[in-house]
């Protein structure tokens, strides 16, 4: 059973406010890093890109950020290389926030290099995490039980995140 959480309007309007939080947060610098965890946060980066290109000045660079969510200690493989995002300002981005553990793991690959800035960016925030992560910016917040799964899903013109 499937009980939608977020509708494609509702997506459209996170995504906004989200990219609008973004450019007020980093409205002194000149570059921003949009870095999105491979699938569902790469998508979600995309689109915060896309709104934050028609909305600011700032020169945005998009990154994908492979991270093997049942193996999260593995090798990252980020589509840009460590030089590009050093010193520079960054927003982590993911679809959820479910245990935190992909998150963390973001964060730990991102800090060996320093950064002017870095936050974090997730559509649903889930609040059931194993480990001390948070994001800076969420599109919702929401309390479920640890059986109950959120899933994301980005289509055209039909986005939808839904909750089973």
């Amino acid at each position: 059973m499937q009980n939608i959480i977020l509708t494609h309007q509702e997506i459209e309007h996170k995504i906004k406010r989200i990219s609008y939080q973004i450019f007020e947060t980093f409205v002194d610098e000149k570059e921003v890093i949009i870095a999105g965890i491979t699938k569902s946060g790469y998508i979600l980066a995309q689109k915060i890109v896309a709104e934050l290109e028609k909305i600011s000045d700032l020169k945005v660079t998009l990154c994908e950020v492979n991270i093997n969510k049942q193996k999260p200690q593995e090798k990252i493989i980020t589509s840009i290389t460590p030089e590009t995002y050093q010193n520079k300002a960054l927003v982590l981005v993911d679809d959820v926030l479910n245990s935190g553990t992909t998150l963390i793991y973001g964060v730990k690959h991102f800090l060996e290099v320093p950064l002017s800035k870095f936050k974090t960016a997730v559509l649903v925030d889930r609040n059931h995490k194993k480990y001390p992560v948070k994001a800076d910016f969420k599109g919702l917040s929401l309390s479920t039980s640890l059986q109950e799964h959120i899933q994301v899903v980005f289509e055209e013109n039909n986005s939808y995140a839904y909750l089973s």
